[in-house]
């Protein structure tokens, strides 16, 4: 018998391998990113024919939720997981991960991203690799922009933008100024309303672990979220996460989207986005008075699980799966603009890449000006930007995400929301010993 390696993804998939070959199951995200890795891991499958890669493909939520029980349970069921920067650090600690030494010379993991190594490792050692990573920022259709008589400045404010939102909405033609996450989730509609509590000057919890919902920066944000979801946003928006904005950007209907920085390689592609040639970029808005534009950071990498029979043969296809040369490869099949961004400093100095992804500036801005040490303005006891770096914060950050989601569905009120969130926070708060 072989080695078994499962790779998690939403989309089964399998490649021919030869007799007595090691099987890989890889878990990964329905993403566009990972969705091009699958079609181009033949390139694997030709350069390891010992190694049969299957794929389970799911959904964000499922994804997370799946991954979450089978390393905690040891169940096994996966060899490579595609996790990120919330939980590598926290489950490394708990020796659920494999500490990815060993990696090839020519990995070059000396050319990483330093904020992106960072987030990825305990006690300086690798505990995954970074697939692509992201910061968020505005895309904004320049057309509708130039037609409503406005300018997008390079920093805007969120007073700014909520007048763009509105001066872009014509629901009779299905254009909506504004597209944002809706659906919940504690990487869904919570990474982006953290991001935006974050540039509100609001904070999680105080110092005292006691949560912060109930005070006037959260209620602001929240307040302001409805506002434009709810007046100039498309309908159904409690359902849609990144990839029905995505779809909903590409198909010209909305205005504005602000999300994660990956997005910007599908939005200005003319095989799938009509509106690929006007596309502006800007940075994550803030609130006047407020010196914070989101503070976002994460990557989807490839971790190996400690209950992997395969650990060998599942780092040998994250070497591959994350090293230059996919880079180069995704490079020579669909462009430089395809590129996996945010992940190594030699992309951002590659002047085919500068000239195919006009956001390759912006992003690596955004990148590497998040400050996960110190997400809000105000003093705070965790780390994180668009989440809290505890262990509890999955549970917390998804039924908060639920309440959120609830008011933007018009079944209650942003009030109503905000003290249910206090409520429930609190009580898990206690349970968990954090608060005294």
């Amino acid at each position: 018998m072989g080695l078994k390696v499962t790779l998690l993804t939403a989309t089964a998939v399998g490649f021919a391998c030869a007799a007595q070959a090691e099987d890989l199951t890889i878990a990964t995200v329905n993403n566009g990113d990972m969705i091009r890795m699958q079609k181009l891991a033949e390139d694997f499958s030709a350069k390891h024919p010992d190694i049969n890669v299957e794929w389970v493909t799911l959904e964000e939520n499922i994804l997370r939720e799946r991954v979450t029980t089978d390393i905690a349970t040891k169940g096994g069921q996966y060899d490579v997981l595609t996790i990120g920067t919330y939980e590598v650090p926290i489950w490394a600690k708990q020796e659920w991960l494999v500490p990815l030494d060993g990696m090839p010379e020519d990995y070059a993991a000396d050319d990483l991203l330093p904020a992106v190594r960072s987030a990825l490792s305990v006690d300086d050692k690798l505990y995954a690799a970074p697939f692509y990573a992201e910061s968020a920022m505005i895309m904004y259709r320049t057309d509708l922009a130039e037609a409503a008589g406005i300018k997008i400045s390079e920093a805007p404010t969120w007073t700014e933008i909520m007048a763009a939102a509105k001066a872009m909405t014509d629901k009779s033609k299905e254009q909506y100024g504004m597209c944002l996450r809706g659906k919940p989730g504690w990487g869904e509609n919570m990474a982006f309303l953290t991001a935006m509590a974050n540039s509100y000057g609001a904070r999680w919890f105080d110092m005292d672990w006691k949560p912060q919902f109930d005070s006037p920066e959260w209620k602001a944000a929240l307040t302001d979220y409805l506002t434009m979801m709810t007046e100039y946003g498309p309908p159904g928006a409690s359902s849609n996460g990144f990839n029905e904005n995505l779809s909903l950007f590409q198909q010209g209907k909305c205005g504005m989207w602000i999300d994660a920085t990956v997005a910007a390689s599908f939005v200005t592609d003319p095989a799938s986005s009509t509106v690929a040639d006007k596309v502006g970029f800007a940075k994550f808005p803030n609130k006047e008075g407020v010196d914070n534009h989101g503070n976002w950071l994460w990557a989807w990498s490839l971790a190996i699980p400690a209950s992997s029979d395969a650990p060998d043969a599942a780092k040998t296809f994250i070497a591959w799966a994350t090293s230059k040369g996919y880079t180069d490869l995704v490079a020579s099949k669909d462009g430089w603009r395809a590129a996996p961004p945010g992940t190594r400093t030699s992309l951002y100095a590659n002047a085919d890449y500068q000239a195919a992804a006009p956001f390759a500036a912006m992003t690596l801005t955004a990148i590497e000006s998040a400050n996960t040490q110190k997400s809000s303005v105000q003093d705070i006891p965790y780390t994180g930007g668009q989440f809290v770096a505890i262990p509890e914060f999955q549970g917390i950050g998804t039924a908060v995400g639920q309440q959120f989601s609830a008011a933007l569905a018009g079944q209650m009120s942003a009030d109503d929301a905000l003290a249910a969130a206090q409520a429930n926070t609190t009580r898990e708060m206690t349970r968990a010993g954090y608060i005294k």
